[in-house]
């Protein structure tokens, strides 16, 4: 994996637990609304707005520079839209960065030929 892959993974994972956070506290907040006085929707939404956009750039990045199969950017994108998708998703792209280091330094080590 080069390093702009690494990169673009690495962006895409540190979006996404804000992501989920906030998408989390809109439900909240949305709740909330109905129920209470207190409407925090227009701000938390705004916020949600941003990271949301951050994340779709991100995967789209990351698609792009991994190369990943189609049935994986879905996996992705659809994580992005469920409410704690978002913690899933950085778990996932956790273990497929330190696979990939611990493949790299395998081949430089010449101890796999993959």
């Amino acid at each position: 994996m080069d390093i702009k892959t690494a990169t673009a993974l690495r962006r895409l994972r540190l979006v996404s637990a804000p992501e989920a956070v906030s998408f989390l506290i809109l439900l909240v907040c949305s709740v909330l609304k109905r129920t209470t006085e207190f409407n925090a929707v227009p701000v938390m939404g705004a916020v949600h707005g941003v990271l949301f956009v951050l994340y779709v750039i991100f995967w789209a990045d990351a698609w792009n520079r991994a190369k990943w199969p189609l049935k994986t950017a879905a996996l992705y994108f659809v994580l992005s839209v469920l409410p704690a998708g978002g913690f899933f998703a950085d778990r996932k792209l956790r273990r497929e960065a330190e696979d990939a280091v611990i493949a790299s330094r395998a081949r430089k080590e010449g101890v796999v030929g993959a």
